[in-house]
């Protein structure tokens, strides 16, 4: 099966495709919400909006900041787990992109583009390092975004939503719930869940009070 290697990890080509499309899926979701947030109609002309100048830079703003929370997210997953010596990749879940598509057209965000799978022989703590990888992933891309909040236009703005993206990503997905990374590394380590779900709790609390939710 072809594909892509780098750094000695292997993406399948099926892998980049699904990677490609939640990405721009997410994207343009969240690009839709943040277009009707701001009280601009998206109905019925929708082909007028997509090749609006509005539209488009909300689309790359999502793309930059959304998005790649959400790729380097599921990516730490599944470097953490082949340095393991599992056989990992990520899987677009095609029913949830439509239905967070549909969401967003609708006025309101849901996202649940996928999830990395991996199979192999694994212990409790490889398992719940491969899971928190994700959201510490998320609150490093935090300080990354941090420079730019200060910057003005178009950077200003990829900062400020890169910071509120990324900490509420992690937050959210320290709850030790259903498939959230929280329940995985609660099974493995209590002291360790408490720490990086308080962290990030406080992490997306401080952010929203700090640069607040970016208006478009």
């Amino acid at each position: 099966m072809s594909g892509l290697t780098l750094g000695g990890i292997r993406f399948y080509a099926d892998e980049l495709r699904d990677l490609a499309i939640a990405w721009v899926v997410l994207g343009a979701a969240f690009s839709v919400f943040f277009f009707r947030s701001t009280g601009r109609p998206v109905f019925p002309n929708i082909a007028d909006v997509i090749s609006s100048p509005a539209f488009g830079r909300l689309f790359v703003v999502s793309m930059l900041t959304v998005g790649v929370g959400f790729l380097l997210h599921e990516l730490a997953h599944k470097v953490v787990a082949v340095r393991f010596g599992q056989v990992a990749a990520f899987r677009a879940d095609y029913p949830m992109l439509a239905l967070c598509l549909g969401a967003a057209l609708a006025g309101f965000l849901f996202a649940a583009p996928g999830a990395v799978h991996h199979r192999g022989r694994i212990t409790a703590r490889e398992n719940g390092l491969v899971s928190v990888a994700g959201p510490l992933t998320n609150v490093a891309l935090v300080a990354v975004f941090v420079p730019l909040y200060f910057l003005d236009g178009f950077l200003g703005d990829v900062g400020q939503l890169g910071i509120i993206i990324n900490a509420v990503l992690a937050a959210f997905n320290m709850i030790p719930f259903g498939p959230l990374d929280g329940r995985k590394v609660l099974g493995w380590s209590k002291v360790v869940f408490a720490v990086v779900f308080l962290g990030t709790a406080l992490l997306a609390v401080g952010s929203f009070l700090a640069v607040g939710f970016p208006s478009f």
